[in-house]
C-alpha cells in the first residue's frame, strides 16, 4: 500500500489527545491518524449500508436494534442509523 504525505491542521486539544493515544498504542502519530480515519470510514460505510437496507426493507424495529446491541456487546440506549 502506498503512502501519501499530507499536511493537516488539528485543534490543539485534538492534537494532544491524538499524540497521547498514539504513544499509548506504540505507533507514530501518522499511523494512529491513519487507523482512526480507516475506523471512521468503516463506521460511515456501515451506517450507509443500514440506511440502504432500511430503504429497501423498512426501519429496524426496537427489538432488532436491541438484539444487535446484545450481539455487539452494547448496553444502554440504541441509536438508529437513519
Amino acid at each position: 500500500m502506498g503512502v501519501r504525505k499530507i499536511s493537516v491542521s488539528l485543534d490543539q486539544a485534538v492534537y494532544e489527545v491524538a499524540v497521547e493515544q498514539a504513544e499509548a498504542a506504540g505507533v507514530s502519530l501518522s499511523a494512529w491518524l491513519s487507523r482512526a480515519a480507516r475506523h471512521e470510514a468503516r463506521i460511515a460505510a456501515g451506517l450507509r449500508a443500514v440506511v440502504e437496507w432500511e430503504a429497501d426493507n423498512g426501519a429496524l424495529t426496537a427489538e432488532e436494534i436491541a438484539w444487535a446491541d446484545g450481539v455487539l456487546g452494547y448496553s444502554g440506549t440504541a441509536q438508529q442509523a437513519s
